[in-house]
Order: C-alpha cells, then sequence, then structure tokens
C-alpha cells in the first residue's frame, strides 16, 4: 500500500511538474488531466486501505468497504472528462482567434492589445 501512495504522489509530482514546464497548451490539459487521474488513484487507494471485501459480494455484510468513495471518484471522473472537453474546445477557439496555442504567445499578444 505504501508503495501505491508513493507512485501516486510521484505522477501527481511529474503531472505538476509537466503543467509547470509546457508551453502548449494542449500539454497543459493532458498534464491536468493526469493529475485528476491520479488524484482519485490516490483516494481510491486511501479509501480501500483497510483490506475489506469489495461491496458487491455479499457474503460478508460486516467486512466491506465503504462504497461512498468509489461512487464520488465516479462522479468525479465525469466531470473530469466533461471539464476536459470544455478545455479543449477553448484551447480550438483559441488557436481559431489567435493562430497559437503556446502560452508565451498568448500572453505576448495579449499585452500588444
Amino acid at each position: 500500500m505504501i508503495f501505491d501512495i508513493i507512485l501516486a504522489l510521484a505522477v501527481i509530482s511529474v503531472a505538476l511538474y509537466g503543467i509547470c514546464i509546457t508551453d502548449n497548451i494542449i500539454k497543459s490539459i493532458v498534464c491536468f488531466n493526469i493529475v485528476q487521474a491520479a488524484v482519485i488513484l490516490l483516494f481510491i487507494i486511501l479509501a480501500g486501505s483497510t483490506g475489506d471485501s469489495i461491496p458487491i459480494v455479499q457474503e460478508l455484510i460486516g467486512d466491506m468497504v465503504d462504497p461512498l468513495p468509489q461512487a464520488l471518484m465516479i462522479t468525479a471522473i465525469v466531470i473530469s472528462a466533461s471539464i476536459t472537453a470544455l478545455s479543449l474546445m477553448f484551447s480550438v477557439k483559441i488557436f481559431h482567434y489567435y493562430g497559437t496555442l503556446s502560452w508565451r504567445e498568448l500572453a505576448a499578444k495579449d499585452v500588444k492589445k
């Protein structure tokens, strides 16, 4: 379990580093998606750390993992997909309007106006 937590935190760190150094909007969106997926993975790891059985198995009623965190993470996945679609649509609109997807070029064009 400790290895899983460390791995999820490492993925979050690498994705945050990618957000900080990238100059492309699409790459930033991909890095945000990786952060979201890793946070969801970390939450599921922490929620199921007791070693109990899954809530679908009805043989052991007393020793089940709480299904609420799993339901919340499914909701987070749906919201993440919606936000990704919206941000990709905005990036297409930005490209059509400004002709670039570079953060630096967009900041320079914004200063000129």
